[in-house]
Formats: C-alpha cells, structure tokens, sequence
C-alpha cells in the first residue's frame, strides 16, 4: 500500500509531494519497527502476546487515519491535477486566439497603410489638376478677353467704313 501511495505521488505537484513524502518515509519507518516488535513479542510469551496486540490495535488505528488523510491527499492531488490540466487547454486555446487576432491585425495594419500611400498619391494628383485648371482657367479669359477686343475693333471698322461710304461727301 505505501508503494502504491508513493508512486501516486510521483506524478504530483513538487509542492504537495515533497510534503507527503516526508509523511510517507515516517510512516515506512514506523511500520518497519512495528514488524520489528511484532517479530520480537511472537516469541516472548502470552501476556506479552495480549500487549502487542492491543499495541498492534492502536498503531493499526493510527494507520487507517493516516491511509484515509492520504487518501483525501491523493484524492485532492487528482482534483488539482485536473484543474491545472484544463487550464493548460485553455491557455492553449487563449494562445491561438491571440495568435490569430494578432495575425488578422497585422493584415488590417498593411491595408490601412497601402490606403494612406493611395491617399497622398491622389492628394498630390488633385493639387496637379488644380493648377492646371487655373491655368486653362486664366487662358479662356485671356482669350475671351482678346476675341472681345477684336470684335470691338471690326466693328469700329466696320463703323467707320459704312460712314466713310455714306455719310462722307465725296
């Protein structure tokens, strides 16, 4: 029973099994010396016999408290084993959701930078077709501008010459 307590407590917490090992080795040493006295009284006479077994009584009571604490011990062993495995799952399972949201937020981070280049590029394509309007702008005023002064001066002609054939005498 004491081999199959210590290889249970192989697999525990290295907090919980340092503790219960200590525990375990005290009671391997009482055992060991109540075989040692229970050798010895088998061979010493009746009386001795009636106080090794009353002795025999106590220790074997002490025994089966100590076996169920360790019981509870191994029980509870189990319980935080299981607790500390599913946590590890859902580490695990938090790990990949980050991993992933990481991922996906530097994707987002790419896009978000090609779209500002596109931007200061139209920007700059706007600022150049801008100045080029106001350019075409101020040459088909100039233009309006001279065709109107051409026009006024055909008609001063024009004017002149219907008078100069008309109104002149000569």
């Amino acid at each position: 029973m004491l081999s199959e307590m210590e290889y249970e407590l192989k697999s525990a917490p290295p907090t919980f099994r340092h503790q219960k090992m200590s525990k375990l080795r005290v009671y391997r040493r009482d055992l060991v010396k109540l075989q040692m006295e229970a050798k010895y009284n088998a061979l010493e006479d009746g009386s001795k016999e009636r106080r090794m077994y009353t002795l025999e009584n106590e220790n074997g009571g002490q025994l089966d408290s100590q076996r169920a604490l360790l019981l509870q011990g191994t029980e509870s062993l189990n319980r935080a084993t299981d607790s500390i495995a599913r946590s590890h799952r859902i580490a695990a399972e938090t790990d990949a959701i980050g991993t992933d949201i990481i991922e996906e937020l530097g994707e987002q981070r790419e896009k978000l930078e090609r779209t500002k280049g596109r931007l200061v590029h139209t920007g700059e394509n706007l600022s150049k077709s801008r100045k080029i309007l106001r350019s075409m702008s101020r040459k088909i005023v100039t233009n309006k501008l001279l065709l109107s002064i051409i026009i006024i001066l055909e008609l001063a002609i024009l004017g002149g010459l219907i008078y100069y054939k008309f109104f002149s005498k000569g």
